[in-house]
C-alpha cells in the first residue's frame, strides 16, 4: 500500500484522575524528522514514543502533542474545591514575587485554577501513566496510518491517470516520425538543389541520412515506455516508494527533454511538452509519498 506523508490523528483516554490527550501529525521531508511538545509529565516517555513512531513511519516530518487534562467527568464537589494550602502558597509566593519585581502582572483565576493539584489530585502513577500512554500511542499510531494509506491511495490513482495519459501520449508519437522525417526530406531536398545545382541524389539521400539518425526518437520513446512499465510496478508493489519514483521521474524528464529536443515537427513538439507538464504533476504528488 501506498503512504502519503501528510497524516493526522487525535486521541484520549480517561485514566480517573485526569485525561490522556495525544496528537499525531505530519507533512512531507526527505527524512524522518520526529518533534516532541508534550507536558513535563510527559518528558519521560518521548524515548520510548520515539522507538514506537519509528517502528511505524519511514519518512515525513513528524509532531507528536500530548498532556494531561483535568477530568471533568469525575469530578465532584470536593474536588471542584481549590486546595487551600496550595492556593496559600501561590498567593505568598506571587507576594515574594512582586515585591521584588512590582511590574509582574499578578496570577490570574484561570491560571490559578489550572495550577497542577488545585482542584483536587489530578496525578497518575508513572508507571501507569506509561503503559497508558503507550497504548494510546499505539491506537493514535494506527489511525495515524489509516488516514496517510487513504491520501496514498487518492495520490497513486492520481499519477496513474497520469502515467495512462503519458502512455497514450507515447502511442501518438510513435507514428509522428515517419511522416515528418518524409516533410523534412522533401524541404531539405528542395533548398539543397536550389543552394548546389550539381549536388548528386546520393549525396542528398546521405546528408538526409545522417540527420534523420539525429532526430530519431524510437529510442526515447522505448524509454519513455519502459520508465512508465516501472512507474506502475512500484505503486502497485506499494510500501516506501518515494524516492524510487521521484528518482524514475528524473528519468521521465529527461527523456522527454530529448524528445523535445529532437522534434521536427510541431506534433511532437506539443506531445513532449505535454509530456513535460504530466510529469511536473506528477513530482508535486509524488513529493508528498513516503
Amino acid at each position: 500500500m501506498i503512504h502519503s506523508m501528510t497524516g493526522y490523528a487525535v486521541v484520549q483516554r480517561d485514566l480517573g484522575p485526569a485525561i490522556l490527550h495525544l496528537e499525531l501529525k505530519s507533512v512531507n521531508s526527505r527524512y524522518l524528522d520526529i518533534g516532541f511538545r508534550v507536558g513535563e509529565e510527559l518528558r519521560f516517555l518521548e524515548m520510548p514514543l520515539r522507538e514506537l513512531i519509528a517502528a511505524r513511519i519511514g519518512r515525513g516530518k513528524f509532531e507528536c502533542r500530548g498532556g494531561l487534562m483535568p477530568s471533568a467527568g469525575g469530578s465532584n464537589a470536593r474536588e471542584l474545591a481549590a486546595n487551600p494550602e496550595l492556593l496559600a502558597q501561590l498567593a505568598d509566593l506571587q507576594s515574594q514575587v512582586r515585591a521584588v519585581l512590582p511590574q509582574a502582572a499578578p496570577l490570574s483565576v484561570g491560571e490559578i485554577l489550572r495550577w497542577p493539584g488545585m482542584l483536587g489530585d489530578q496525578s497518575v502513577a508513572q508507571a501507569t501513566l506509561q503503559t497508558e500512554c503507550l497504548a494510546l500511542a499505539a491506537k493514535a499510531l494506527d489511525e495515524f496510518v489509516a488516514t496517510r494509506a487513504r491520501e496514498g491511495e487518492k495520490l497513486a490513482a492520481m499519477i496513474l491517470e497520469r502515467v495512462a495519459r503519458m502512455r497514450q501520449l507515447v502511442a501518438d508519437a510513435a507514428p509522428l516520425l515517419p511522416r515528418a522525417l518524409a516533410e523534412y526530406q522533401e524541404r531539405l531536398s528542395t533548398r539543397l538543389r536550389e543552394a548546389v545545382a550539381n549536388l548528386d541524389e546520393e549525396r542528398i539521400r546521405q546528408e538526409i541520412g545522417v540527420y534523420a539518425t539525429r532526430i530519431d526518437i524510437a529510442e526515447e520513446l522505448t524509454r519513455l515506455a519502459t520508465h512508465l512499465d516501472e512507474l506502475e510496478r512500484v505503486l502497485k508493489k506499494g510500501g516506501a516508494v518515494g524516492k524510487r519514483l521521484d528518482f524514475l521521474m528524473q528519468e521521465l524528464n529527461r527523456e522527454a527533454n530529448t524528445l523535445s529536443s529532437k522534434s521536427v515537427s510541431s506534433e511532437i513538439t506539443a506531445i513532449g511538452l505535454e509530456m513535460k507538464l504530466l510529469i511536473e504533476q506528477m513530482r508535486e504528488q509524488i513529493q508528498n509519498l513516503e
